[in-house]
């Protein structure tokens, strides 16, 4: 068996998620699927980020292992024609060892959240922005969510369906920049906990609208509640942008 490294780009919104569920396609499903038209093997897609409905990527990594030999090449202009009809591409394919794992190999991921302040909608990001027209003060957000960074137990800011074993995480990096009538988040962790981007994002913007204080950011971190945080910005604004690897450095 030959193992395979897939770095991968999607919309999401067609998608259930990530992972195979009943209720809908996913897009570890569209993936098993144009494997299976490409060579006939039936195989399971291992993701480095469990995204959820509606959440985009432009740096998702996969892994699959394949019985035949095939080129990384051929296996990239494989997927992508039959995943022609899906808002899936595969963007390169490369031969690693069988070591690697697209989700326990990972030592770092990225995501960033977009936000749009203008007055008039979106036209070409619909789906892929949060339209805030009212306006955010960027740089109270950004002062904000410096109390974030660090270790911390990270209750207030889990999904109650979270199935993280702790809520204890180590934020490395959370920025907030304007530009112009756009603001994105960025934040880097090893890993999050299920839905902690998208909620403390929903939480700085109460602090950008005027609706909170700055210091209310810390005040929900200590509180270890769910109940005491802000909302759950919408999936749509969300994207997975890079996932980093021990073996990249070597390359």
């Amino acid at each position: 068996m030959l193992r395979y490294r897939l770095d991968l780009e999607y919309d999401g919104r067609p998608y259930v998620g990530w992972q195979r569920q009943d209720n809908g396609v996913s897009i570890q499903e569209v993936l098993e699927r144009a494997v299976f038209s490409f060579c006939g093997e039936t195989v399971v897609v291992f993701g480095a980020g469990r995204t959820d409905s509606g959440v985009h990527a432009l740096g998702q990594v996969a892994h699959i292992d394949l019985a035949k030999t095939v080129a990384p090449e051929t296996v990239t202009n494989a997927l992508n024609y039959f995943l022609r009809h899906d808002s899936v591409v595969v963007l390169r394919t490369t031969l690693v060892d069988g070591e690697f794992h697209a989700r326990f190999s990972a030592v770092w991921r990225r995501y960033e959240y977009r936000i749009l302040t203008r007055r008039a909608p979106p036209t070409f990001e619909r789906g892929r922005v949060w339209h805030l027209p009212g306006g955010l003060n960027a740089a109270a957000m950004s002062r904000a969510a410096k109390a974030l960074v660090g270790r911390h137990d990270f209750t207030s800011f889990r999904s109650a369906n979270c199935q993280a074993a702790s809520p204890i995480k180590t934020l490395d990096e959370l920025r907030v920049i304007r530009d112009g009538d756009r603001i994105t988040v960025h934040a880097k962790a090893r890993s999050f906990l299920h839905n902690q981007v998208r909620i403390m994002v929903g939480s700085l913007k109460r602090v950008g609208d005027g609706s909170w204080p700055e210091h209310a950011i810390r005040e929900m971190l200590a509180a270890r509640d769910r109940t005491k945080g802000g909302p759950t910005a919408p999936a749509e604004g969300l994207f997975f942008v890079a996932v980093g690897y021990a073996s990249d450095d070597a390359r």
